[in-house]
């Protein structure tokens, strides 16, 4: 799974670790999900969703291997 999550942040000017504190996760998660590291919740994907007004596909794309 890919996702635009660092272009999101730089679109609205804000840190990993405002965005962590305000969808309440640390900022190395975030960290974690833009490498594509760690694959959010259903939960933290709405989460985000609704902080950056998007939907989740959006932000999240499944990849062919996916």
């Amino acid at each position: 799974m890919t996702n635009n999550l660092k272009v999101l942040r730089a679109i609205n000017n804000i840190s990993q670790e405002e965005l962590a504190k305000q969808i309440q996760v640390s900022r190395q998660t975030i960290n974690a999900m833009e490498k594509a590291k760690y694959v959010p919740s259903t939960v933290l994907a709405l989460k985000l969703a609704g902080y950056f007004k998007v939907s989740v596909e959006e932000i999240f794309k499944l990849e062919n291997e996916d």
